[in-house]
C-alpha cells in the first residue's frame, strides 16, 4: 500500500484534472505530512512515476500569466482500478510502523538515569507540542470538516494521547527499568 499513490489517484478521482502543484498544494493544505507518511514534496515524482505506469496520463500543459508552464495529469482508467486496490488495503491492513525508541531502550546500558529520562522527556514534550498542534489545527478546521474528518482527527488525536500516557508511565518507572538485573546476583 502507497499512500502517496492513494492520495494522489483519490484527488485525481475526486477533483478531476489536476497539476502537481495543484496536488501538492492540496496535501500542504490537508496537512497530510502531519498525519500519515506522504511528504508534499515527493508528489512531483510520483505522478511522473504513475504516469509512466499508466495510472495517470498528461491531459496539456498550461500556463498563467508569468507563473511556469505545468503539466495537468488526469487518472486513467487503469489508475481507477489501482485506486480500488490501494484504498482497499489501506482500509484492511493495521500498520504500526516500528518506533526506534525500542530499539534504543535496549541499549540504554552505560547511560546515566538522568539522560535517558532527558531524552524521554525531550521526545515526551514533542509529542505533546504535536497534540497541542492537532488540537488547534482541528479547532481551525472544524466549521470545514466532514463527519469522516472528524473521526480521523480523533483517530491521530488518540495515537497521540496513548503515545504521551506511555512516555508518562515510562518516566515513572523508569529508576526501576534501569536497574542492571546482573546486580542482583548472589554470590
Amino acid at each position: 500500500m502507497s499512500s502517496t499513490r492513494l492520495f494522489v489517484l483519490g484527488h485525481l478521482a475526486l477533483r478531476g484534472p489536476m497539476h502537481g502543484h495543484q496536488i501538492r498544494r492540496a496535501a500542504q493544505l490537508d496537512h497530510v505530512d502531519r498525519w500519515t507518511n506522504i511528504k508534499p514534496g515527493s508528489l512531483y515524482g510520483a505522478l511522473q512515476r504513475m504516469d509512466t505506469e499508466g495510472l495517470v496520463r498528461k491531459v496539456r500543459t498550461e500556463q498563467e500569466g508569468g507563473r511556469p508552464q505545468r503539466t495537468v495529469y488526469e487518472i486513467t482508467e487503469e489508475g481507477r482500478h489501482e485506486l480500488v486496490v490501494q484504498r482497499a488495503a489501506a482500509l484492511r491492513e493495521a500498520r504500526l510502523s516500528p518506533d526506534p525508541i525500542d530499539l534504543a531502550l535496549g541499549h540504554v546500558a552505560g547511560m546515566t538515569e538522568d539522560a535517558v529520562r532527558s531524552a524521554i522527556e525531550d521526545r515526551r514534550a514533542s509529542l505533546g507540542h504535536q497534540h497541542q498542534e492537532m488540537c488547534h489545527l482541528r479547532e481551525e478546521a472544524a466549521a470545514y470538516l466532514s463527519a469522516m474528518e472528524k473521526m480521523i482527527f480523533e483517530h491521530t488525536l488518540r495515537r497521540l494521547r496513548l503515545e504521551i500516557d506511555w512516555h508518562d508511565d515510562l518516566l515513572g518507572q523508569l529508576p526501576a527499568l534501569l536497574v542492571d538485573p546482573s546486580r542482583d546476583t548472589v554470590e
